[in-house]
């Protein structure tokens, strides 16, 4: 199950950093280090969210 979730951690990573990065940049936020640290937290934020896609797609 966890190369599962690794691999969905690659759509899903990357989805959420780009949803964080747009939100930082509606918000007003356009420094790099902002835009860097919107992008990072929406790519940890995935880590929990791959698990549990993978849990429900592994249980089936």
């Amino acid at each position: 199950m966890l190369r599962l979730a690794l691999i969905l951690h690659i759509f899903i990573g990357s989805t959420l950093a780009g949803v964080g990065v747009i939100a930082a940049l509606v918000a007003g936020i356009n420094t790099g280090l902002g835009l860097f640290g919107a992008a990072l937290v929406g790519f940890l934020l995935a880590f929990p969210a791959s698990w549990k896609v993978a849990q429900a797609l592994y249980a089936r």
